[in-house]
């Protein structure tokens, strides 16, 4: 039987629908759902090996991760944030597999080109998220309609934004 309150989640109301929708009371629903639809499938497997041929634009990588349950490689295109020597990888879809794999993992293999690396994540607290997140808004306009705030949205509604996007800090090894 299915529960509406899901302890893993953080305390949010879980709906269940072939969406995934999450319902954040103070909130409402989340931004446009993501939706592994034909197009999007289609613009991945177009995406996915420009990317592992380093012909994409210079934020675009292949993410590669082991799924947290077969081990099995599995790779998706990620744009990164560079800023200030530092790098973060930032879930704009949210809470989705590669997310997932990622914190079981503690890394992530990233390609670009003939340039590969394996590195160590670490995912952040809201509160430390909220300029990360600005920075990918403003530079990644592609996934903006599935962000619920703006450029010029007030600090506290950014920081009620930031569980619904994931932020790591990427750490050569």
């Amino acid at each position: 039987m299915w529960s509406p309150i899901d302890p893993s989640a953080g305390g949010r109301l879980e709906r269940p629908s072939a969406l995934g929708s999450v319902y954040y009371p103070e909130m409402g629903l989340s931004p446009k759902p993501y939706r592994r639809s034909y197009w999007r499938r289609a613009f991945n497997s177009l995406v996915r090996p420009l990317a592992r041929a380093g012909l994409t634009g210079p934020r675009t990588h292949l993410l590669t991760v082991p799924g947290r349950n077969t081990g099995k490689l599995w790779s998706t295109p990620v744009s990164i944030v560079n800023e200030g020597g530092e790098r973060w990888l930032v879930a704009p879809y949210g809470d989705r597999n590669w997310v997932r794999n990622a914190r079981a993992a503690g890394w992530v293999e990233l390609r670009r080109g003939r340039s590969r690396e394996r590195i160590a994540v670490v995912e952040l607290s809201a509160e430390e998220a909220v300029p990360v997140l600005r920075e990918y808004y403003l530079r990644g306009r592609v996934t903006r309609p599935f962000f619920d705030v703006t450029l010029g949205s007030a600090d506290e509604e950014w920081l009620a934004e930031a569980p619904l996007h994931p932020v790591f800090r990427l750490i050569a090894s």
